[in-house]
């Protein structure tokens, strides 16, 4: 008798085990699915993104590689050799590839895309070097100077021309992996082709996040490294591009380097905007 009526009264004062779950459940995974589509949602359109400018960012060297090398043929332009081999390094599709040459060779207007370089200075004594590579430079030079003024919230200004610059110097810098190697190596490649400079750096950024081991070297020289290294120890460079690196590098205070990489972040999302090298080292 006394086991029935505790079974009626749970049954009649406790929710039903389907209440429950209609009323509660529901909600509670609704949340955690539109949150987490969301964070999905928001870091695919970064990627999309991301990629979006890789691939223009590519074509437009593709393009000038076609003209400045004065062939469309990689086997006879070396410029467009080394430029489409980065491009299938960064994951360029191959058809994108094909457009642009196509486009290079068949339209007079892919002609007017030009390089130009500005110069900032940002906070705690940083400084920035901005690569552009634009057909519009009106634009190019309005949208790089909105975001020094906006992103950059009053520590950051444009600079005149040369009044940045000479804080740097013009290099080959040639990314590879970690560890696979080591400074000796870099030096009888050098010795075997010829390479009278060089530095060997470990750890640096590969500007992806992931750390690797760099090799510095000078403008004349790149391509002879790069090559070399391919050639005498297997390992096919991350990339090997001409940049500009710092003489002197400064470290700047937590908050002043917070506010100049989101000023490097606005400025990597602008179309025109190639590449932004900083002398910051923290």
């Amino acid at each position: 008798m006394k086991l029935s009526l505790l079974i009626f009264l749970a049954s009649t004062l406790l929710p039903s085990h389907s209440w429950s779950t209609s009323l509660y459940t529901p909600r509670h995974s609704t949340v955690l699915h539109g949150r987490a589509a969301a964070v999905r949602a928001q870091t695919k359109g970064k990627t999309d993104a991301k990629k979006t400018k890789i691939y223009g960012q590519f074509g437009k060297k593709i393009i000038m590689a076609v003209k400045d090398g004065g062939s469309a043929s990689p086997d006879a332009n070396k410029l467009l050799r080394d430029t489409i081999a980065a491009a299938k390094k960064n994951n360029v599709p191959a058809d994108n590839i094909k457009r642009a040459i196509k486009r290079a060779t068949e339209n007079a207007d892919s002609a007017g895309f030009q390089s130009s370089l500005f110069e900032a200075y940002g906070a705690g004594g940083a400084s920035f070097m901005i690569s552009v590579l634009t057909d519009n430079p009106n634009r190019a030079s309005a949208e790089v100077k909105n975001a020094v003024n906006k992103a950059g919230r009053g520590k950051a200004k444009m600079a005149e021309s040369g009044s940045v610059s000479y804080l740097y110097e013009r290099k080959g810098r040639i990314v590879l992996g970690k560890g696979e190697v080591d400074e000796e190596k870099v030096l009888d490649v050098c010795l075997e082709v010829g390479v009278e400079d060089f530095e060997f750096s470990e750890g640096e950024d590969d500007g992806s996040g992931e750390e690797a081991d760099v090799v510095y070297t000078s403008q004349g020289d790149l391509a002879l490294l790069r090559d070399g290294i391919l050639e005498g120890q297997g390992v096919e460079a991350r990339s090997a591009e001409l940049c500009y690196k710092s003489k002197a590098p400064v470290v700047v205070g937590e908050e002043d380097f917070e506010l100049n990489m989101d000023l490097v972040d606005a400025l990597e999302e602008l179309e025109d905007v190639d590449k932004v090298e900083h002398n910051m080292d923290n």
